[in-house]
């Protein structure tokens, strides 16, 4: 590893603190050097609060020191007026004499431009240090700017005959299907406490009546979205109480109302149904959808290629009828195993919608 690396590691470091904070913002760490030494370093640590940059330059404790100095950042310096500041005119105010950056910023607001200003101010820039990492580590982001969409993640848990529900008896009570083990709900509540939504169809919201909130997981409710075209989910339902967002897709309104924390929005059913939602979410600032719903729910947005990755909880057990699992191909590793099921990931490595 080379200095620029090991110090660009650090931002990287730096920048997964803001995780679950600065959506659709994306998570950026900076750190100053002077000589070989860190003499200041911060991250983005809220939505609408400064950026990396500034809070490196706040840090140093010694101001007389930033003179002269590297700076190391994940993400291209920003070059417009938006919440905050310009931090590429705050680096060069404090006459940075040099500026490693991981990856260029797709936003078209940006892209390049700040690169352009420090030069033209005669800082030094080099570019692409651990571009690959900081790409992955901010793939909501340039989803999110460069396909105009949310990050798409889809989940469900399935048995080992490849059933998703049990078989429902007309007139049953509302309640979920028991497939996940504790320690997996665990795992799923705490990717709900890092995206920005989570979403299910009308089926789902009805027959298991969900909260969909991050009980099990520090950190705040994603804003619940439902695809319910006729209004059929009854008053009083979990996922149109109080305790965070939620949206509601439907047919049955001819314009946006809301009720409590609950906003209907009208869209018309049919072909690209997916893809309009989609587009209306990016407007919303919601840049990451976490997709919980149903099998028809599910293989709709893999039948479209609307999807991004995708975690399958394999239980052992069976259930020998009831709602089959979704159909899925994608490039797929383990990444969690216990005695009683394992948890499937999956990416999409064609996904371009």
């Amino acid at each position: 590893m080379t200095t620029d690396e090991k110090f660009m590691h650090r931002c990287l470091q730096l920048s997964l603190l803001g995780k679950g904070h600065v959506s659709p913002n994306p998570m950026v760490g900076a750190v100053i050097v002077k000589d070989g030494k860190i003499i200041g370093e911060g991250y983005h640590r809220q939505y609408g609060g400064p950026h990396a940059e500034v809070n490196a330059f706040e840090s140093v404790k010694d101001k007389s020191q930033i003179e002269g100095s590297d700076m190391y950042v994940s993400l291209e310096p920003y070059s417009h007026f938006g919440k905050t500041p310009p931090c590429a005119n705050r680096i060069i105010q404090e006459k940075i004499k040099r500026v490693i950056i991981a990856v260029v910023d797709p936003n078209p607001q940006v892209a390049g431009r700040g690169i352009r200003l420090l030069q033209a101010a005669g800082i030094e820039v080099e570019l692409n240090v651990l571009e690959k990492e900081a790409k992955d580590l901010n793939k909501e982001f340039f989803v999110y700017q460069t396909f105009r969409r949310p990050y798409i993640y889809l989940k469900w848990a399935q048995t080992k005959d490849n059933f998703i529900d049990k078989k429902r008896i007309p007139g049953q009570a509302a309640e979920p299907t028991i497939i996940s083990t504790d320690f997996h709900k665990i795992l799923v509540h705490k990717i709900r406490a890092e995206v920005s939504s989570i979403m299910v169809g009308t089926n789902t919201a009805i027959n298991d009546n969900p909260f969909l909130t991050t009980r099990l997981w520090a950190g705040k409710n994603p804003t619940r979205i439902v695809i319910d075209r006729s209004g059929r989910i009854p008053p009083g339902s979990n996922i149109i109480n109080n305790e965070a967002s939620t949206f509601v897709y439907t047919e049955a309104v001819d314009s946006e109302q809301s009720s409590g924390s609950t906003t209907y929005i009208p869209i018309i059913f049919g072909e690209d149904l997916l893809k309009k939602i989609m587009a209306d979410l990016r407007v919303r600032k919601i840049n990451s959808v976490l997709v919980e719903g149903g099998r028809q729910l599910l293989q709709s947005f893999i039948d479209a290629g609307l999807w991004d990755e995708a975690f399958v909880e394999i239980a052992e057990k069976e259930f020998h009828e009831g709602t089959p699992a979704p159909v899925i191909h994608g490039e797929a590793t383990v990444n969690e195993k216990d005695n009683d099921s394992s948890i499937i990931h999956l990416k999409n490595i064609i996904s371009t919608n």
